[in-house]
């Protein structure tokens, strides 16, 4: 019954992580450049998502679940290592998590309460934000470096990792099991789902109002330029809080013990299910971009066709 699973698991980490990686370099390279029509604001929390996202990639899926499929005892192996992998694992999902949480109330901010806009969306307080955010949660995932002891101790050489007897009994280790699973995904879950009802509903009332106004003053065949900029801008996130909460609702009821009724095979499945879906997570938000935003969907064809027209002239060029 595991076996399937397993081949199933291993493909899609595969392809994850060898279409994750370049496509999410090239999103972040685009971004950057800040020509996607987008405000420096949001581009600034978009760069740092898509950082996080990568980050997560490259050490939940490559460095952990390659390292542990595809190779035998190496350098990454040695409980030091392991013990500094797994902090930065931790790290890295929580910054991916808490930059979605950043961006969600940026954009509930920047529709919902224009006074505040000017003086929070701007750039310099994105910066402020994601790197007060950072900090906190790499300092809050120190201790998760000092809950693993060597898995085995070859030749006075100290391997691999695994839980400490004392993480499952000491009170200590127990609330802060329980604090990480609040912290994330509870709160954020809690949060992109309040935000964006909040958000949803002030769109729907300023719609009703504009509409009543436009009708008034007899525009109704002219454009609305202000709600076709919303609209954009709602997609955009919608799209990116929709799938954090889809792909992140099965983990929530597994940590939570949700599929304690199942027998072992099915639990097992629902695990591996939970996990392929968080890390899944992480390689969507190109994918939005793509289908939300035409001045991305031009960039990045630009990006495509660069290296072969730079081939095609760098050929017509050594033939003349």
């Amino acid at each position: 019954m595991h076996q399937p699973i397993q081949w199933v698991r291993n493909i899609f980490y595969v392809i994850l992580a060898i279409i994750g990686v370049p496509v999410n370099l090239v999103s972040l390279v685009i971004l950057s450049k800040g020509k996607c029509g987008l405000s420096s604001c949001t581009t600034c929390y978009l760069v740092a998502m898509s950082t996080a996202d990568r980050l997560v990639i490259i050490t939940e899926i490559i460095l952990r679940k390659f390292n542990r499929l595809y190779f035998p005892l190496n350098f990454l192996d040695l409980t030091s290592v392991c013990r500094s992998r797994y902090f930065l694992i931790r790290a890295a999902i929580d910054c991916s998590v808490w930059f979605t949480i950043a961006f969600t109330f940026d954009r509930f901010v920047a529709i919902c309460c224009k006074n505040l806009k000017s003086k929070y969306c701007t750039r310099k307080s994105a910066a402020v934000v994601l790197s007060i955010t950072g900090t906190l949660l790499c300092l809050k995932n120190i201790p998760t470096y000092f809950r693993y002891k060597p898995r085995r101790v070859i030749d006075n050489v100290e391997w691999r990792c695994s839980n400490k007897r004392s993480y499952f009994t000491d009170p200590r280790w127990i609330g802060f099991r329980m604090f990480e699973k609040v912290l994330t995904p509870l709160l954020p879950f809690i949060l992109i789902l309040l935000l964006n009802a909040l958000t949803f509903r002030h769109i729907l009332v300023t719609s009703r109002v504009r509409q009543r106004l436009r009708s008034q003053s007899k525009k109704d065949n002219h454009s609305d330029s202000e709600m076709e900029r919303r609209r954009k801008s709602l997609i955009l996130l919608f799209s990116i809080s929709g799938s954090f909460i889809f792909l992140w609702l099965v983990y929530i009821l597994y940590i939570f013990d949700a599929g304690y009724f199942l027998d072992d095979d099915s639990f097992y499945i629902f695990e591996k299910v939970a996990y392929m879906l968080r890390n899944l997570n992480c390689c969507t938000n190109t994918c939005f971009y793509v289908a939300t935003q035409s001045v991305f969907r031009q960039q990045l064809k630009s990006a495509v066709k660069y290296p072969v027209t730079s081939i095609i002239k760098l050929i017509n060029k050594q033939r003349n």
